[in-house]
């Protein structure tokens, strides 16, 4: 298990990390979301001793990291894809690693196996991997003492859609068997497909945390796209129920909630085609709980067009 209390980073008079709270269970995978420079990788340096905190704790199974004997067997790690000698070949990497922990050179092959690098890959030296392949070569070291945490900062960087969903099962299964993940990215699309819960940080503080459904439970506004067979006929059936009503590309948008609009539409016996909430979900959400620290605004013209399309 994860803890983290109060924890607090000052750099002069910048708070990089302000007062954040969070516990990450076993058996869980828990996506740690938040722009860029919101303070993500400075709480993981923190958990794993690279940086010291100005105030507050932060624990894993009880433990600061400093104190766990041979941690790499309790706690894998992959915080910078890029942080090995470029000299040193792939296998020679996960190889020092495993002689590090006293773990047999049979472990390096059942790693290697594990994240997909075959023998050319793994004779290659660092400094010619592509990123994607220093990803897959980080996951395996971080795994290679069999810990019971995984703490991964933006691991699906580099990683085509393929790489992307064999990270994901990996991760899930190793959550399965009990383990703990905390899994940092500001890929909200990525992380919400496999995390049980989340916790949304920007600018050093904790925004919103929970699952997924909790957190869209504590939005205000509902609203739907939806398109049917006869959208003549569900526009009346929606009117009757005094729901506000408008066209949106070849569907509508109705200004409740998706289960009424499916409820009106069943009630009356006419055949949807699509149903899905037209408030953005989570991404929509994350967005507008962190938009004084985005760097991008999306033109209002754009918004336009994409909703109307959508």
């Amino acid at each position: 298990m994860i803890k983290v209390e109060g924890l607090t980073r000052k750099y002069g008079t910048f708070t990089a990390v302000d007062d954040i709270s969070f516990v990450c269970q076993p058996g869980q995978v828990t996506g740690f979301l938040g722009p860029n420079g919101a303070g993500k990788t400075t709480t993981m340096r923190i958990l794993v001793g690279l940086t010291a905190p100005s105030s507050g704790r932060a624990t894993i199974g009880g433990h600061l990291y400093s104190e766990i004997p041979n941690p790499g067997r309790h706690v894998g790690v992959l915080l910078e894809a890029g942080a090995q000698h470029g000299g040193r070949t792939g296998r020679e990497i996960l190889t020092l690693g495993a002689m590090s922990m006293g773990l047999p050179r049979s472990r390096v092959d059942e790693m290697l196996e594990l994240v997909s690098l075959n023998k050319d890959e793994a004779d290659r030296r660092f400094r010619n991997y592509s990123l994607g392949m220093k990803q897959r070569l980080g996951i395996a070291h971080a795994l290679l003492g069999d810990p019971s945490v995984l703490i991964l900062d933006e691991p699906a960087n580099g990683l085509d859609p393929a790489g992307i969903r064999w990270m994901r099962g990996l991760l899930k299964s190793y959550a399965d068997r009990g383990g703990t993940v905390l899994l940092s990215s500001h890929l909200l699309n990525e992380v919400e497909l496999i995390a049980d819960e989340l916790i949304l940080i920007g600018r050093g503080r904790i925004v919103a945390q929970g699952d997924k459904a909790s957190l869209l439970s504590n939005t205000e506004h509902k609203s739907t796209f939806v398109t049917a067979e006869d959208n003549d006929q569900l526009i009346h059936a929606l009117k009757a129920k005094g729901y506000d009503v408008s066209t949106a590309g070849t569907g509508l948008r109705v200004e409740v909630a998706p289960i009424e609009v499916g409820r009106a539409a069943a009630e009356n016996r006419i055949v949807l085609s699509d149903l899905r909430s037209a408030d953005g979900g989570l991404e929509e959400l994350f967005l507008s709980l962190t938009e004084d620290v985005q760097r991008d605004e999306v033109p209002a013209q754009a918004a336009t067009t994409e909703g109307a399309s959508a």
